[in-house]
């Protein structure tokens, strides 16, 4: 492949819901440009950007990848973007590198959520971007429709660059709104002028003089023109809109059919024509030797230094690096230093990734995306010089909040699942892995249940290792709320030397849930030896993790230790220690015993209109509602308390009653007393660990 210079790169990102035709739009971009000589198809699995097995398997992409497509000799450097919610980390790596978005909406579904939330993307990373509606060869595709919807929401920077032409209900041409003409596709899928239908008129003035008022506005000069009555020049009007385009103002609709290859052409011109390079956009670092600001700036002559938005680690193809070049220009042989893990590197091989096949080139210039094989690094690294070590902000990835319990299918397959998960959480930052020592769980956390599923499956096909995922258990606490004293004695005589240990003790609250006991003593007269005080407190430790109510670690318990007795011969540390654990079963159930539940502190992030499901549900799951704040225009977050329990599965819930809408994040608050029948469950569903305890 070429090198191309900063000037002659565009990086464009495709947004929106999962099912619109992004991959579709990639292969044919991919057809038109001579990168493939046939178009792929998802229902096929032959797709350049849909190149995993589960992505092929399950019909919708799951991973972003990058196509670089050659176009006017012009690189742009593709990023196909899941659509499906669950997968949001892929495509915030990719949206903080893109320089413009291109929001792909189905004319025959409409705006949906995933447009709306592409939107948003797009707000958080200041992106231009451009709407492109697909399947306009579908009898019941609406583009009318979309733009209205569009511009209800959106308002005047809205601009529609084609309005379509149909005939006999199909999608035949398109009328360019910028140049006042006409075309139609002859049965080569050639483009040919023809006439403006009738139909078209009022609907070409409408939208034009709506992209006049916008570009007189460009200027003050301009502005003058259009107030008396002068005609705008063609080139004057694509100027102009290019620089509404960038700074945000206008954002374009154009339109095509994936499948036919019709209106790709036009869009990859206008990508050219409208979105930035790179040199146009900001991005700046901290020179970490002289504490400065790093103005970057995708500047070619500056120090080479360079950011990895993603890691590719695939057992077949290898590691992979994925990286923007965000000042310089990096050559194949060049020596790079990590900041953040203070190394430095040499590359061997230098690589622009096409899907899943790596190209390999000499050079990089600023501002544009290639790949590094087999380097020591991780997705957020900076890649710079010693001389220059620049450090750039990690992308803002979306914390996962959807947990399952997993473990082995087979046995002794822990080590290697524990090693392919590591892999995958490289190339996953929403994926987490955690071990919970205190249930005996291990725990992983996704965005999503249908993405630790996948994760469940990819580790099948590329590792083949198996997990089963079920729902996590609760860490349930036990303390007490009165006070008992007891008396234990612990005595054995086998021959020799025997057993005692006799110990009197009370138990009662604590008042700090935070600890699991307090231990004192306040023996008078030498009835129990300070000697055996610390067995006494060993015999405490040991009990209060697994408690006599329902097998849960013990909190909150004052023991003290008051009276008792001892044999000269017989007693023992191992005897007083058992005499404290069969004291402190029997005063914790005289004490009133009770379980205690985890709450959270949840905030769910929706809409106006589903307020009244959402607070409806949460007092369902005996949550509690503290309050409401309003979170941007027409959304709410309701904030409640509500225990763990009512957690599970929350995700796919929320998702459920908003359409997808629904954002939710929680942190741990507190313990509170469980009520009753969540007690007597939870203790019936532990009795059999409690006997074992016992025996």
């Amino acid at each position: 492949m070429n090198v191309y210079t900063t000037n002659n790169i565009r990086n464009v990102v495709l947004l929106g819901h999962g099912g619109c035709g992004k991959t579709s739009l990639v292969e044919a971009m991919a057809y038109l440009s001579g990168l493939t000589n046939r178009m792929g198809k998802t229902t096929d699995g032959n797709t350049i950007s849909d190149f995993d097995k589960e992505e092929q398997k399950r019909q919708f992409s799951i991973t972003t990848s990058l196509v670089p497509i050659i176009w006017d000799n012009t690189k742009i450097n593709i990023l196909d973007t899941p659509g499906y919610f669950d997968f949001i980390g892929e495509v915030e790596e990719a949206a903080g590198v893109a320089d413009a978005a291109i929001i792909v909406v189905s004319g025959k579904s409409g705006v949906e959520v995933g447009t709306e939330k592409a939107w948003e993307l797009c707000e958080r990373y200041k992106l231009p971007r451009m709407f492109y509606v697909t399947e306009m060869d579908i009898d019941n595709a609406s583009f009318r429709q979309v733009v209205e919807d569009l511009t209800k929401l959106y308002g005047k920077k809205i601009a529609p660059f084609h309005l379509p032409i149909r005939e006999k209900e199909k999608f035949v041409g398109y009328v360019n709104v910028v140049s006042e003409t006409a075309n139609r596709w002859n049965s080569k899928g050639e483009v040919e002028p023809c006439e403006i239908p009738e139909y078209s008129k009022s609907n070409l003035e409408l939208y034009r003089n709506t992209l006049l008022e916008a570009v007189a506005e460009t200027s003050e000069e301009l502005m003058d023109r259009y107030f008396s009555g002068e005609a705008f020049s063609e080139d004057e009007i694509r100027s102009a809109v290019r620089t509404n385009v960038i700074d945000g103002s206008i954002v374009p609709i154009t339109m095509g059919s994936n499948i036919l290859a019709q209106g790709t052409f036009t869009l990859l011109t206008d990508i050219v024509k409208y979105f930035p390079s790179p040199e146009l956009r900001e991005c700046g670092g901290i020179n970490m030797k002289t504490n400065e600001i790093f103005k970057a700036n995708y500047d070619f002559a500056k120090a080479k230094s360079s950011y990895i938005f993603k890691t590719i680690v695939d057992p077949f193809i290898g590691k992979y690096s994925l990286i923007k070049i965000n000042s310089g220009v990096l050559k194949s042989d060049d020596t790079v230093f990590n900041v953040d893990m203070d190394t430095e590197e040499k590359i061997s091989k230098l690589y622009v990734l096409c899907g899943n096949k790596p190209v390999e080139i000499k050079e990089l210039h600023a501002g544009d995306i290639g790949a590094i094989g087999k380097l020591d690094a991780n997705t957020g690294d900076t890649l710079s010089t010693k001389a220059a070590p620049v450090k750039y902000g990690k992308t803002k990835i979306s914390i996962p909040y959807t947990c399952m319990r997993y473990k082995a299918k087979n046995k002794g397959d822990e080590d290697k699942i524990s090693q392919a998960l590591a892999k995958l959480m490289q190339e996953d930052l929403t994926l987490k892995q955690e071990s919970d020592a205190e249930n005996h769980q291990s725990l992983l956390y996704g965005i999503g249940e249908q993405h630790l599923d996948i994760v469940a499956d990819k580790l099948t096909t590329k590792y083949r290792v198996e997990i089963e995922l079920t729902k996590p258990k609760v860490a349930f606490r036990e303390t007490i709320r009165k006070k008992s004293d007891v008396e234990s004695k612990y005595k054995k005589q086998s021959g020799g030397h025997g057993q005692y240990g006799h110990v009197k003790m009370t138990f009662e609250p604590s008042g700090d849930l935070e600890a699991p006991y307090v231990f004192e003593q306040i023996v008078v007269g030498g009835a129990v030896p300070k000697n055996y005080f610390p067995a006494v407190e060993k015999g405490l430790q040991e009990a209060v993790q697994k408690g006599p109510l329902a097998a849960y670690p013990v909190v909150g318990v004052k023991a003290v230790l008051y009276d008792g007795s001892y044999h000269p011969v017989d007693s023992s540390e191992m005897a007083f220690k058992m005499a404290t654990i069969q004291a402190f079963k029997k005063g914790f159930l005289e004490a009133s015993p009770i379980l205690l539940e985890p709450i959270a502190n949840l905030k769910v992030t929706i809409p106006d209109k589903f307020t009244g499901d959402i607070m409806g549900d949460l007092n369902k799951k005996r949550g509690r509602v503290l309050g409401m704040n309003p979170a941007g225009p027409g959304k709410q977050t309701i904030e409640a308390d509500i225990p763990m329990t009512g957690l599970n599965g929350y995700g796919t819930d929320l998702r459920s009653m908003t359409g997808g809408w629904g954002e939710f994040s929680y942190t741990f608050a507190r313990y509170e007393q469980a009520p009753s029948d969540v007690q007597e469950n939870e203790i019936a569903l532990r009795a059999s660990k409690v006997v074992s305890e016992g025996e």
